[in-house]
């Protein structure tokens, strides 16, 4: 065994005993952490920034984008919103410890369901260090341990982090193993903890599709995909055009770099060719380029032909595909080819068609007249999340405390045995 894998195993075997301690935390004790942890990170701000620093230097010898290297930069502004958010968790309400669908059998014993932790959660992230907060302290609030893996570009910002959360865990008299970062950049170490079955219960990848496939490929323990985000928008012939265009628009641009983004639009023949133009204006104004179908291309002379590839491609930037479709059909057809169970819309007044299209889409959020980048934890009510699911197993969409959560259950007797 190499010396690499003794490391990440203990690092694994210690978070697992952390995890029998975590699990029994009363919601106070928890909540006490959270906050001292965001006490923490505003005291140690300037050792945070100058290890920081680092990376950020680290990431301009390495050529990264201004892109990457802002989400890299643990600015005075990101390290409030961190902080803000350890106390919203630690706000909001804790799963743990509920009792579901509680009843009795016909021999008179009380059965129901527990609330009880997961356990130990591996984390397999790229770039932002903020990751690194926002996981511990969800994991935290719903029990569970954590062990994380950063990407090579923010090792020192992850261990800064993971040292100050720590220092707040052991004073509230918490082992400092309910939250570990592996101190490592070797791509070994992934493939390790990989096989960590006996120790970990579940493995979240957030990052590019290529590291997301190489974790469900190579991992032994339960997987949580996120592949990627391809979000379509059907404008259905009974669409409120004046809906549907600044939905786009937000869709599409406002933040266009993110997994809720929009990545394709959908428009009924009936209406493409009084409608198209008019939306090509509004998002060509934005500076969005438009690769489109032959009948697209025919309607709007600005809109580039598309490559077969283009379609259910996640550009992450301002392109979008564009398809003349014949009827909802043909949009269900498209989606289930070119969609991946992220985010699917259609935009129409016809409640027959908007009630389909929820039944019959497959994908962790089916909206009616909203924008795709709804799409998130804390605008759906949950709060924070640690990622959105494109797996049914054990969660679909947006995981917050409750998905970090299963069930078991329990039994109340007085003396019945089975005949």
């Amino acid at each position: 065994m190499s010396n690499l894998t003794n490391d990440i195993q203990e690092m694994a075997k210690r978070a697992k005993k952390a995890a029998r301690i975590l699990r029994i935390l009363s919601t106070k004790e928890k909540n006490n952490v959270l906050l001292h942890m965001a006490l923490t990170l505003d005291r140690k701000r300037d050792f945070i920034q100058s290890e920081n620093k680092k990376d950020l230097l680290a990431g301009q010898e390495k050529n990264l984008s201004a892109a990457m290297l802002d989400r890299l930069e643990l600015s005075d502004a990101v390290i409030d919103s961190m902080m803000k958010g350890l106390r919203e968790v630690a706000a909001l309400p804790d799963p743990v410890g509920e009792i579901e669908k509680l009843s009795k059998r016909p021999n008179g014993l009380l059965v129901g369901r527990m609330r009880i932790p997961l356990g130990v959660i591996g984390m397999i992230y790229e770039s932002r260090p903020n990751v690194t907060v926002d996981a511990a302290a969800l994991c935290l609030k719903a029990g569970n341990t954590i062990l994380l893996r950063g990407g090579s570009e923010a090792i020192y910002s992850n261990l800064a982090l993971a040292e100050v959360l720590q220092e707040a865990l052991v004073s509230e008299n918490v082992s400092a193993d309910a939250i570990q970062v592996i101190p490592v950049v070797d791509r070994e170490a992934v493939d390790i903890m990989l096989h960590q079955e006996e120790h970990l219960d579940l493995i979240i990848p957030r990052g590019g599709e290529g590291l997301i496939r190489f974790v469900s490929e190579n991992s032994r323990i339960p997987v949580l995909k996120h592949y990627k985000g391809v979000c379509h928008i059907y404008v259905d012939v009974d669409a409120d055009l004046h809906k549907a265009t600044p939905i786009i628009v937000n869709s599409k641009v406002q933040r266009p770099g993110v997994c809720n983004a929009l990545e394709g639009v959908l428009i009924h023949r009936d209406i493409a060719r009084e409608y198209l133009p008019q939306l090509a204006r509004e998002l060509m104004a934005e500076g969005v380029k438009m690769l489109g179908c032959k009948e697209s291309v025919q309607i709007v002379s600005e809109i580039s032909p598309a490559m077969e590839s283009d379609w259910g491609t996640e550009f992450l930037d301002l392109r979008l595909c564009v398809k003349i479709v014949t009827d909802i059909d043909d949009a269900f057809s498209y989606i289930d080819v070119y969609g991946s169970q992220h985010t699917e819309n259609i935009i129409t007044e016809n409640y027959t068609r908007a009630r389909r299209f929820i039944e019959e889409v497959d994908a962790s959020a089916v909206m009616v007249n909203a924008s795709t980048r709804f799409n998130d934890g804390g605008e759906l009510g949950l709060g924070a999340e640690i990622g959105i699911s494109t797996t049914k197993l054990h969660a679909y969409g947006p995981m917050g405390l409750e998905e970090l959560t299963t069930r078991k259950f329990i039994v109340y007797g007085q003396g019945q045995i089975r005949s």
